[in-house]
């Protein structure tokens, strides 16, 4: 058996930057211009006028100000509404595989490592932008890596899930070194014409380079145990998928965007999370005490907030609990990977952390980690 440790980490970030204020604007003129159009349905009865947004609201939702996006320009057009990307031959790469190609040549260039000393890569993300073929082996071709390659989806927890199942193969000796990519072009299946969610998701790759703690080349950390949970719910959805045209609906239909019902969530979600964190941590013997980093998804700051105090005990100070998604927004399963990418290199030898991202499914899963 052997031990399996984080060697590095990496985050592409794209340009373009949609500020609160900028993202209300555009969202107001399109419910403006939506009023109008159906104002003889609104009268009537038959249709709901759509209520306008403001940074003031976004901001105490949520605590996001601001979110990166790979096209800024369709999502602004109030007729519009959502990204405009260029099409492109198969012969091209994808847009997923080339924000992942990024992320992973950053977490190789921190762990000292080369592509094809990598016999493993696991595209964990929670929107594919096609079936087949995997989007993970194509992101193996273009780095030059060896080994094998596959997709993954658990929603916002996928990039801890691919961590359990990387750090299984490399403790089990199937594979050396691996990486999980997260590239999260969540713009695409936002409902950005949706007040209630028009704010939520940014754009955004993650990865995380895993191999032998025996072959680091320098710090890294320690990935003492992982945990994974599931638990069936339909309270956050996307119906879109190739059964569509079959049910004769090939409208815009708005459950084939994200789908959300929030209230449930928080209500459900939160005490599931803090007692997976704290059964895992009493698995292993850990205490509250021997924590001195939190990465938690980069859902909503109040979600964090109360898992945060339900795990410690107490109100977390907070390096003991970094958020980004002020920053960022919610990018699904790459949050918590910022976080730990751009919050981590502070600790020492030691340290001890969990890494935990939560979402639909429900799911859930957590990694406890130590510097070293």
């Amino acid at each position: 058996m052997h031990q399996p440790a984080i060697t590095g980490s990496g985050v592409f970030t794209p340009e373009n930057i949609i500020t609160n204020d900028e993202l209300v604007a555009s969202y107001n003129a399109h419910a403006d211009l939506f009023n109008e159009t159906h104002a003889d349905e609104i009268a009537a009865g038959t249709v709901e006028a759509k209520p306008h947004s403001s940074s003031d609201f976004i901001f105490s939702a949520s605590g996001i100000e601001q979110r990166y996006v790979m096209e800024k320009e369709g999502v602004l057009d109030p007729a519009r509404m959502y990204p405009n990307f260029a099409p492109r031959s198969d012969e091209e790469l994808s847009i997923m595989a080339e924000i992942g190609v990024k992320a992973c040549q950053i977490a190789l260039e921190n762990a000292g490592r080369e592509a094809e000393g990598v016999d493993l890569i696991i595209c964990a993300a929670s929107n594919h932008e096609r079936a087949y073929p995997a989007i993970a082996i194509e992101i193996q071709q273009a780095l030059g890596a060896g080994g094998f390659a596959f997709d993954m989806n658990v929603a916002c927890s996928s990039a801890t899930f691919g961590i359990q199942a990387a750090a299984d193969m490399i403790r089990s000796g199937s594979v050396r070194r691996a990486i999980v990519v997260s590239p999260e072009i969540t713009s695409g299946h936002l409902e950005w014409r949706d007040r209630d969610c028009h704010f939520i998701f940014g754009d955004v790759a993650t990865a995380v380079v895993l191999e032998r703690a025996e072959d680091a080349q320098g710090a890294h950390f320690v990935v003492h145990s992982t945990r994974c949970g599931t638990q069936f719910s339909n309270n956050i959805r996307n119906n879109n998928g190739f059964l569509r045209r079959t049910h004769n609906q090939m409208e815009d239909r708005r459950d084939m965007q994200f789908m959300q019902n929030g209230r449930k969530v928080f209500k459900e979600v939160l005490p599931l999370v803090a007692g997976h964190i704290g059964g895992h941590m009493e698995e292993e013997g850990w205490t509250a005490g021997d924590l001195k980093r939190m990465w938690l998804h980069q859902a909503n700051k109040s979600m964090n907030d109360f898992i945060g105090k339900k795990v410690l005990g107490r109100v977390p100070e907070p390096e003991e609990q970094p958020n980004i998604l002020q920053d960022y927004a919610n990018t699904s399963s790459a949050g918590s990977i910022i976080a730990f990418a751009k919050h981590s290199d502070d600790l020492k030898p030691g340290d001890k952390g969990v890494i935990c991202s939560f979402g639909a499914g429900y799911s859930v899963g957590s990694v406890l980690v130590e510097r070293a």
